[in-house]
C-alpha cells in the first residue's frame, strides 16, 4: 500500500509493515559497518602515525534507518587533524590515503567487493563507496568522513544531557568567520547529533522514518533543488516536543504538523540550546547574527553555525506546494472523511524584541514571527 492512499489511523501499521528494519536487514547493516570499522581502525592508518576512532552517524547511529535503505555515516576522527582548518586543508589527503587502501584491501579479500564513487572535487570532504559480500544479503552505501577530534576524548561522557565546554564552540565560531565555511565542520559533531536523537522515544523515531519516506517520495518526484533531509529531522522532532511531548501520540496530527511547518518554511526560526547557549558573549553575539538570517532558520542542535534551513529557498518552495497537495490526501482524513486537526504550536512575536536575548539555558525556543498577532496558533489553520 502507498502512502497517499493509507488513511490517518493506519499510518502506524504503515510504519511498522513498510518502514522499519526487521532484524535481518538490521544484522546486515551492522555486520556490513563492523567489517568497514574494523578496517578503518586496524588496517587502514597501520603503521603510520594517524591514531584514529570512528562513530557512526546518519540514520544507522542515530536509530531512524528505513527499511531497504542501507546506507552509513562513518566519520574518521584523526589525531593528526589539530583544528578546523587543519581539516578543511589536509582531508582530501586523507580520503586519498583510504581509498588506496580500500582497493588493496579488495585485492585480498575475494569476498567483499567495492564500488567507490569518484569525486569531481580536488579537495573532497567524503568518501562514498557500495560494500557488497557473499555473507551480505543487502549491499550497503558507506559515506567516509575525516575529521578534527573537537570533542576529543569526551565521547564517552556524551548524552543528551551533556555539554561540551563553550570554548570548543568560540573556536569553530572564529575559525569558521576565518575561513568563511559555516557549517563545514559538522562532522566535528556527530556524537552530539546522534545523542539528540538517538534517546528519544520509539514513537518520535517512526515519526521522523514517515517524514524521511515523504521526503524521499517528494525527491523522486521533483529531484532537486530541495532542503536537506536533516532539515525536516529536525523540524519533526521540534513539532512534537512543542505540539506533544508525550511517549503516545497521533501519529496523523504529527506528520500533518510537519508539513504545515514546512508549508510556513518563511516565518521559521528554530534553534536548540541543548549544547551550546548565549551565555558566553561570543557564542551569544554571533547566535543572535544566526537568527537575523533570511527564513527559515533551523540551527543544527550540535553545530550554531550550521543553519540546516538556510540555502535553497526554491527547494523550500517546492517542498511547500508538495505539503500542500498531500494535505488533501486519505493520510490526514479521519474515518468519516473529516481533516486530522495538527497541534498547537506556541509562538513568540515581539515587535519590540523580535530577537532573543541571554536567558537561563532552555531546551527550545522558536520566534515565529507573525505582526502582532500573540498566543499560540495551530499550524493546521494556516
Amino acid at each position: 500500500m502507498e502512502l497517499r492512499s493509507t488513511s490517518a489511523s493506519h499510518l502506524d501499521k504503515f510504519i511498522e509493515d513498510h518502514l522499519l528494519p526487521d532484524t535481518q536487514f538490521r544484522r546486515e547493516v551492522r555486520r556490513a559497518i563492523d567489517i568497514i570499522c574494523s578496517f578503518l581502525k586496524e588496517r587502514c592508518f597501520q603503521g603510520s602515525s594517524h591514531s584514529v576512532r570512528v562513530s557512526k552517524g546518519g540514520s544507522s547511529g542515530k536509530g531512524t534507518t528505513l527499511k531497504g535503505r542501507s546506507d552509513a555515516d562513518l566519520v574518521v576522527f584523526l589525531v593528526n587533524l589539530t583544528s578546523f582548518q587543519d581539516q578543511l586543508r589536509r582531508r582530501g589527503e586523507f580520503i586519498t590515503e583510504i581509498r588506496r587502501q580500500l582497493e588493496a584491501f579488495q585485492r585480498e579479500r575475494f569476498d567483499v567487493t567495492f564500488h567507490i564513487q569518484t569525486s569531481r572535487w580536488s579537495n573532497p570532504r567524503v568518501l562514498s563507496f557500495v560494500l557488497s559480500s557473499r555473507q551480505l544479503k543487502e549491499e550497503v552505501e558507506f559515506d567516509v568522513l575525516p575529521a578534527f577530534d573537537a570533542l576529543d576524548h569526551l565521547q564517552s561522557q556524551i548524552t543528551r544531557d551533556y555539554r561540551p565546554d563553550p570554548q570548543i564552540y568560540v573556536r569553530l565560531i572564529l575559525e569558521c568567520s576565518s575561513l568563511d565555511a559555516e557549517g563545514e565542520f559538522s562532522t566535528c559533531f556527530t556524537e552530539l547529533q546522534r545523542a539528540f536523537l538517538k534517546q528519544r522515544p520509539t514513537k518520535l523515531k517512526s515519526l521522523i522514518r514517515l517524514v524521511k519516506h515523504w521526503y524521499q517520495l517528494c525527491k523522486e518526484k521533483l529531484g532537486k533543488p530541495l532542503p536537506p533531509q536533516y532539515a525536516l529531522e529536525l523540524l519533526t522532532v521540534y513539532a512534537w516536543e512543542r505540539g506533544s511531548a508525550k511517549f503516545e501520540f497521533s501519529t496523523a496530527q504529527g506528520f500533518r504538523t510537519v508539513l504545515s511547518l514546512v508549508i510556513n518554511y518563511q516565518q521559521l526560526c528554530i534553534y536548540w540550546t541543548t549544547y551550546y547557549t548565549f551565555e558566553d558573549p561570543i557564542i551569544g553575539a554571533y547566535l543572535n547574527t544566526q537568527l537575523k538570517k533570511p527564513r527559515p532558520v533551523i540551527l543544527d542542535p550540535a553545530d550554531p553555525t550550521g543553519n540546516v534551513g538556510g540555502g535553497s529557498a526554491e527547494g523550500w518552495r517546492r517542498l511547500a506546494q508538495e505539503a500542500r497537495a498531500w494535505l488533501k490526501l486519505a493520510c490526514f482524513r479521519k474515518w468519516d472523511g473529516s481533516p486530522v486537526g495538527s497541534w498547537d504550536v506556541p509562538v513568540r512575536p515581539s515587535a519590540s524584541c523580535p530577537w532573543p536575548v541571554p536567558t537561563p539555558p532552555q531546551s527550545f525556543k522558536i520566534l515565529h514571527v507573525l505582526g502582532d498577532l500573540g498566543g499560540s496558533v495551530n499550524m493546521g489553520d494556516l
